[in-house]
C-alpha cells in the first residue's frame, strides 16, 4: 500500500496494483480500476517513487535493480 493525501489533508492508504492511470489537469487524478477517481496533492513523479518503493520492499523488482 501507498500513501496518498488528498486535497482536504486526509491521508490514507490505496493498492498501487489498482491504479490504472494519473493524470494531471490541472490537479493529479489516479483513475483506479475500479472506476473511481482519487484527486490528490501528490505529484505524478511522488506516486511513481512510491509505487517503485513499494514494490522492491515486497520482491516485485528482485531482478531489475
Amino acid at each position: 500500500m501507498i500513501k496518498v493525501t488528498q486535497l482536504n489533508g486526509k491521508q490514507y492508504w490505496i493498492n498501487p496494483h489498482q491504479i490504472e492511470a494519473i493524470e494531471t489537469n490541472p490537479d493529479v487524478t489516479l483513475s483506479m480500476l475500479s472506476g473511481k477517481k482519487l484527486v490528490i496533492r501528490e505529484t505524478p513523479e511522488e506516486i511513481l517513487d512510491r509505487i517503485v518503493e513499494y514494490r522492491k520492499r515486497i520482491g516485485a523488482f528482485k531482478n531489475e535493480e
